[in-house]
């Protein structure tokens, strides 16, 4: 039919069909082509226009009727229908437009969207690094943002929060940059961001050389600090400190262990989600096994190891114990000194290198070899208790006990 108000006019309304969830019919314009009219289950009556481009079929609403007059829709219809018959995509063009003046503020939401994995320290350094790094670029659009500027604000950013904080700032902003130039694209599909103006301080060798810590606790010192731990008064916060020089786990990854994921049956204990996301089991030497064997029978309501009465439920970074231990034993540390001295004695007990990788939970990359070594945790056992028992020695300690050699239990069908 010619669609025309008289026609529009006396069209069924609602859809006459059998009801159906989102039912439609469309009369369609015989000599406008692709010019049409929608009426939903509802009665609701609208313009469309429908159409290929590049071989799909693109279906726009035009708007309401009566808000619409037939007259108004079809010359609507037919501008539309003309900018494809020429070749142009109007939908693409839309989203061009509306990309070429993103904001970073935009932007980064957008890549947050797409970055659906990130943990909730890593949001929120990346939230603190808009918010104190960029916080006047927000409502700036990104082609907006030049290589001059930049550079000028690495150096301002070096200036007032110090050199690793600048370069921190700017690699945030550099990956909201690189998503920026796979995901905004103009009418033909090119990138409208081809050039990250980030890398202008690789280009000119801006970029803040840091010299990464490598502090740890020396085998001599070992004694005062361990003395320094067993002063303080919360058995907690002793416990967490040595499970971390005992292990090599990083802090998060001892603050968020739980009971559940503790098996003293079995002298091992697993660690969820870690930093490289593959879940780490670890066998527990002697004397650690004890005093986790000592906290789980006058552990009461928590789910975590190491309680604390924040939000989060458990133990965040003991600032004030740790500040106590080294005023007590003259030993200057953080909580990752003692992952680094963990490793550090494993190498100088010769512990293989495979072994020490799996201790720490790093990947092997590309190396085929260790693509044929089973990661059995009873085969670490044994460079595990070596670990604890030289600390222990370095400490003046002599709570030392013999490797407890255990064979990997059963499954629990066989035990039926």
């Amino acid at each position: 039919m010619r669609l025309t108000k008289s026609s529009v006019d006396n069209l069924p309304s609602p859809v006459p069909i059998p009801p159906a969830k989102h039912a439609q019919a469309f009369y369609r314009d015989d000599q406008l082509i692709g010019f049409a009219v929608r009426i939903t289950e509802t009665g609701a009556c609208a313009f469309i226009v429908e159409t290929k481009v590049n071989g799909k079929t693109r279906r726009k609403t035009l708007g309401r009727y009566p808000n619409l007059t037939v007259e108004q829709a079809r010359k609507l219809a037919q501008k539309r229908l003309g900018m494809i018959a020429a070749g142009r995509d109007p939908e693409a063009e839309k989203k061009e437009s509306q990309a070429i003046g993103v904001t970073l503020a935009q932007a980064f939401e957008d890549y947050l969207i797409a970055r659906k994995n990130l943990t909730p320290k890593t949001l929120r350094g990346y939230r603190d690094a808009m918010r104190l790094g960029f916080d006047d670029w927000q409502g700036r659009a990104l082609k907006d943002l030049s290589k001059d500027m930049v550079e000028k604000r690495h150096r301002q950013l070096a200036e007032t929060r110090g050199k690793a904080t600048a370069n921190l700032f700017m690699r945030v902003l550099r990956a909201v940059f690189n998503f920026a130039a796979n995901t905004y694209e103009d009418a033909r599909g090119r990138t409208i961001f081809p050039e990250n103006p980030v890398r202008r301080l690789s280009a000119t060798r801006a970029w803040y050389r840091i010299d990464r810590r490598q502090s740890v606790i020396k085998t001599h010192q070992l004694r005062a600090w361990y003395a320094g731990v067993m002063s303080l008064k919360s058995e907690t916060v002793r416990d967490f400190l040595c499970l971390m020089l005992f292990t090599g786990l990083r802090k998060h990854e001892a603050a968020k262990l739980t009971w559940e994921h503790v098996d003293l049956a079995d002298h091992t204990l697993l660690v969820i989600d870690p930093k490289n996301h593959h879940d780490h089991l670890l066998p527990l030497p002697s004397v650690l096994h004890a005093r986790l064997t000592q906290r789980q029978g006058a552990a009461r309501l928590s789910p975590y190891v190491f309680p604390g009465d924040g939000k989060t439920g458990y133990l965040i970074e003991p600032r004030k114990q740790i500040a106590h231990v080294i005023a007590h034993s003259g030993v200057d540390f953080t909580p990752h000194d003692l992952r680094r001295t963990f490793i550090t004695v494993a190498e100088s007990l010769d512990i293989p290198a495979y072994a020490l990788k799996r201790l720490l939970n790093h990947r092997m990359g590309s190396d085929v070899t260790a693509g044929y070594i089973i990661a059995d945790v009873e085969r670490l056992r044994r460079p595990m208790q070596q670990i604890e028992d030289f600390i222990l020695k370095a400490a003046g300690v002599q709570e030392t006990a013999e490797v407890v050699e255990l064979t990997r239990r059963p499954p629990e069908s066989s035990l039926a």
